[in-house]
């Protein structure tokens, strides 16, 4: 199969490794071109018998995805409505990745806030470099809450406590505090970081891909209530949207300089502004 026509994402196949490279300056904002690219490149792999493993990172080393569109969340629904029995877009889109037959792989150089953390947390495996990588959910912060599987992934990955800490604390995590949370895999040093992902990748790669996809199936087997948590975290995410603070404190970050990169590279002192505002 041939993957053209993609404007955010650069993909080379070979031995059955798909090499995907996020480039979409200036911070890879998961905006609509990045949304529509991330998600036609789920489906196209899902009917890829020649791809057995998809390795993702970023062309930018300031940012892997640096989070979701604020002025897209804007623009979504802020009236209260039903619980929906259907996934959302976003959900649909993550929850296609982390049901993909292939093994699929994060390699963290940079920053990976909101969206851009919850589209790894659907991925097989992450893998971070030390000294460089920042994970963080930052939703909380805005008057709103991780509604891309943030809530329900980081709690199977890392407890309650920790999972809490990450979402209302809104900081950054580095990569080595990421691995002891059971955020990433592994943190490894940047130099090790890509020969270390290739060379899994190619052993992976190696084996029978039903093997692959079956032993994936059975995993996801001992987790069979995803659906459920993920409709529940999209009800709560909506709710969020009816108040006038998120609406007061999404405004105020954009105005503030939020999706600039001067800004995003750290978002702590744009926070705590927005901190002072109740």
């Amino acid at each position: 199969m041939a993957y053209e026509g993609y404007t955010c994402l650069r993909i080379e196949v070979e031995g059955g490794v798909a090499d995907v490279a996020i480039d979409h300056p200036p911070i890879n904002l998961f905006d609509a071109p990045l949304l529509r690219d991330v998600a036609r490149l789920g489906a196209e792999l899902a009917g890829d018998d020649a791809v057995r493993v998809a390795v993702f990172r970023s062309a930018n080393p300031d940012f892997f995805i640096a989070h979701a569109d604020v002025s897209l969340i804007e623009q979504l629904p802020s009236e209260e409505r039903p619980k929906s029995s259907e996934l959302s877009f976003f959900h649909a889109m993550v929850e296609r990745y982390r049901t993909l037959p292939q093994a699929t792989i994060g390699v963290i150089e940079g920053a990976a806030r909101g969206g851009g953390s919850e589209f790894l947390l659907s991925l097989d495996m992450r893998f971070a470099a030390l000294g460089r990588a920042r994970l963080g959910q930052p939703e909380v912060a805005l008057g709103i809450l991780p509604g891309g599987g943030g809530t329900q992934r980081l709690h199977r990955l890392m407890g309650r406590g920790r999972a809490l800490e990450v979402i209302l604390g809104c900081g950054d995590f580095d990569a080595a505090w990421a691995e002891r949370y059971g955020w990433i895999n592994r943190a490894l040093p940047e130099d090790e970081l890509g020969p270390f992902v290739a060379d899994l990748a190619r052993r992976i790669a190696s084996f029978p891909p039903e093997a692959v996809a079956l032993a994936k199936r059975a995993l996801d087997a001992a987790d069979p209530n995803v659906r459920e948590g993920l409709l529940e975290e999209a009800h709560c995410f909506e709710r969020t949207l009816a108040t006038e603070a998120a609406r007061r404190r999404m405004r105020a970050f954009l105005e503030g300089g939020g999706q600039t990169p001067e800004v995003e590279r750290n978002l702590t002192a744009l926070f705590e502004s927005l901190a002072e505002d109740r």
